[in-house]
């Protein structure tokens, strides 16, 4: 029964939820939160404040120490919104790193939204579509529509409540001119996206994080609605909670249903945003949903191992939707990709006697063999070194960047070059995915041989391993030519000599 922990380095807060995996499905053990602020200075000047990273780093210290009692087999930790603008982020990494050994991913904003959807959609059934699921954070406001479980569209605004509140509100209560000011500028950003969302047309809206937890919970306390698992907010509800916020000074906020000290501080911000959503992209209300960031960390790192699983499926598609979104954008054609992907995963699994890949590598392969033309978006000269740059940099959802990294490399080396340990492609990875990257790149490189006339004309492969031998009888397609598919072969022949120690021969069927 394998434990996992989620650490969310947020803009406002700092959670921890630890679970453990009985059966396929997560069972949380353990679930902490504290607000840090550590966001505030950011929006205010560009800069992580010394009192707040320590801090925050305290709070990490003792999410360490609960992780380490709780015996868990593997840690996330990942930061959001204030770490993506902080200009002095690296400074915090390392100091965390120092405190806890915990590497930190700063993740973009795109891939919070995935990572939200995946823990929606992992644990709970949404039984109507197009859903439509917001997460109000500190720092930033991320916008999904999900349709049968797929993202079809999901965008990233820099609406945080902690953001907002500080550019904005003054003065307590806010004075109406910093609120005319502050509605100005939601509107302008949900202006922006607002058209995409009414044509969806969303059958249902689920909203996470903690503000949405606080207007839920004093629409309760207003209205007596009773309390299911996801409270409903409707649209009107939201506007008359917003001007109600609005109005109370501080210390009447924190006497508020849920809401409490810290929240009351940034309410005013938080409800304003979902007012503007609500209205201007005509939805009817909103339900709150406990689940977020730290659930889709969880459920990744659920489907990472074991395949079996619900999350299993919904990453995989995830992963295959960004694939296939990515080969659009970039003009691939999609057809010789699939086809490339199928001879590499048919040489995957013929060659594992020889080959011994660690058995994620087979998606990596798969991803990198999809992905290998990007780089002809930028150029053909130096194509393969585009390909490198985009991989490892592009919104490829569902890929943490290490992943991304290793998908960069098998892709990177199908020209005349061949991995170095001086490449920086290479360096950036684990001594052991080194050594992984040089044989996966070759079986890509024999896949897109056995494709190189992009016709098709091999219709199926047979491989024969001997002691000392490998040998690949390609069976062409009726009246159909193979001599150019042999002859790239041919030319990977030295190349696998050197790397599997056998002999290499091709011939036509």
């Amino acid at each position: 029964m394998p434990t996992f922990a989620a650490v969310d380095i947020g803009s406002n807060s700092v959670r921890l939820k630890i679970s453990r995996l009985t059966a396929g499905r997560l069972h949380e053990i353990h679930e902490d939160r504290e607000v840090t602020r550590l966001g505030e200075s950011v929006f205010r000047d560009g800069f992580l404040s010394p009192d707040a990273i320590a801090n925050t780093v305290k709070v990490l210290r003792r999410f360490h120490r609960d992780i380490q009692k709780a015996g868990t087999d593997a840690v996330r930790v990942v930061a959001t919104s204030a770490l993506r603008d902080a200009r002095n982020s690296r400074a915090f990494l390392e100091w965390v790193r120092s405190s806890t050994g915990w590497k930190v991913e700063i993740i973009s904003g795109l891939e919070e939204a995935r990572l939200i959807h995946l823990g929606l959609v992992s644990t709970i059934r949404v039984n109507a579509s197009p859903a439509l699921m917001m997460d109000l954070g500190g720092g930033s406001c991320e916008l999904t529509i999900s349709v049968d479980g797929h993202i079809r569209d999901t965008v990233s605004l820099p609406l945080g409540a902690v953001r907002l509140t500080n550019e904005f509100l003054r003065h307590d209560p806010p004075r109406k001119p910093e609120r005319r000011q502050l509605h100005g500028f939601i509107s302008r950003e949900i202006a922006r996206i607002s058209g995409r969302i009414i044509r969806a047309r969303p059958k249902v809206v689920i909203a996470t994080s903690g503000t949405a937890e606080s207007l839920a919970a004093v629409c309760h306390g207003l209205y007596k609605t009773k309390r299911p698992r996801t409270t409903a907010v409707s649209r009107a509800q939201m506007r008359r909670i917003a001007k109600l916020l609005a109005s109370l000074p501080l210390e009447e906020r924190k006497k508020l249903s849920g809401v409490g000290p810290k929240r009351a501080e940034i309410i005013v911000a938080g409800a304003a945003v979902y007012t503007e959503l609500l209205e201007r992209c005509q939805l009817s209300g909103f339900r709150y949903s406990p689940l977020g960031l730290r659930d889709g960390l969880l459920a990744q790192m659920t489907a990472e191992y074991d395949r079996g699983t619900r999350s299993r499926k919904q990453l995989e598609a995830e992963r295959e939707d960004s694939i296939r979104a990515a080969i659009a954008h970039y003009g691939v054609e999609l057809d010789h990709a699939l086809k490339v992907r199928q001879s590499a995963m048919d040489l995957f699994k013929a060659l594992k006697p020889v080959h011994r890949l660690p058995p994620e590598y087979e998606e990596w392969l798969s991803a990198a063999a999809m992905l290998y033309e990007v780089g002809d978006y930028v150029n053909r000269n130096g194509r393969h070194r585009h390909t490198h740059y985009i991989i490892s940099h592009a919104e490829i959802l569902g890929y943490n960047l290490q992943q991304r990294r290793i998908i960069a490399a098998i892709a990177r080396y199908l020209g005349k070059s061949r991995p170095t340990g001086g490449d920086v492609a290479i360096q950036v990875l684990p001594a052991d995915d080194q050594e992984s990257v040089h044989k996966a790149s070759l079986l890509l490189r024999l896949a897109r041989a056995l494709n190189l006339g992009r016709s098709g004309s091999v219709s199926t492969i047979r491989v024969k391993l001997g002691a000392s031998t490998v040998q690949l009888s390609l069976v062409p397609k009726p009246r159909a030519s193979v001599d150019l598919e042999l002859w790239a072969v041919e030319k990977e022949t030295a190349y696998f000599r050197e790397l599997f120690g056998r002999e290499l021969s091709a011939a036509a069927a």
